[in-house]
C-alpha cells in the first residue's frame, strides 16, 4: 500500500496543474455538430467543453454523443451534422472543481474522470485539471512512485 503524506498532497498548487483555457479545444453552445466533430477530429479528444458567449461553462460535447444523434433506423444521417447544434446533444453533467478545492477532493472526482472543468467563482471556465497532470505532479514530488519503479 502506499502511504501518502496529505501535508505534500496540500501544498500542489492546483494552478500548477492546470491546462488554461486558452489551450483547451472547446466549442461554442451555438455552433453546429459538424463544427463540433470538426474540433474533436482535428485535435484527437473523445470529448471537449461547451461554453456560452460569456466563456461560462454549460456541458460537454463527445464524438458518441454526435454519432448517436445522427444514427438513423437504417443509416447514418450525416446532413444532421449541419442543421443540428451542440447544446442538442451536449451533456450538461460536467464534471467540474472551483480553484479553491482541496487536491484530495479533486483526487476522488479525478477517480471516473479523465479530466475535471475548473471554474473561477463568477462560473468562467478557467481550464482544465487532467489526470495526467496530476499523477505527473505526484510523481515529481515523490508522493507516488518515480518513473523509474514502473518500467
Amino acid at each position: 500500500m502506499i502511504d501518502i503524506d496529505h501535508n505534500q498532497l496540500n501544498q500542489i498548487e492546483l494552478r500548477d496543474l492546470l491546462v488554461t483555457s486558452d489551450k483547451v479545444a472547446h466549442v461554442q453552445v451555438g455552433n453546429n455538430l459538424e463544427h463540433a466533430l470538426l474540433v474533436l477530429t482535428k485535435t484527437g479528444y473523445t470529448s471537449i467543453p461547451v461554453l456560452n458567449p460569456r466563456f461560462q461553462l454549460q456541458g460537454f460535447v463527445s464524438m458518441t454523443l454526435i454519432l448517436d444523434s445522427i444514427l438513423g433506423l437504417k443509416r447514418i444521417e450525416f446532413e444532421r451534422l449541419e442543421t443540428m447544434k451542440v447544446e442538442e446533444v451536449m451533456n450538461q453533467n460536467v464534471p467540474r472543481v472551483s480553484m479553491k478545492k482541496s487536491v484530495l477532493k479533486v483526487i476522488n472526482a479525478m477517480i471516473n474522470h479523465p479530466f475535471l472543468c475548473v471554474e473561477n467563482e463568477d462560473g468562467i471556465f478557467e481550464g482544465i485539471l487532467t489526470r495526467r497532470n496530476l499523477l505527473k505532479s505526484l510523481r515529481r514530488q515523490s508522493i507516488i512512485l518515480p518513473k523509474e519503479s514502473f518500467q
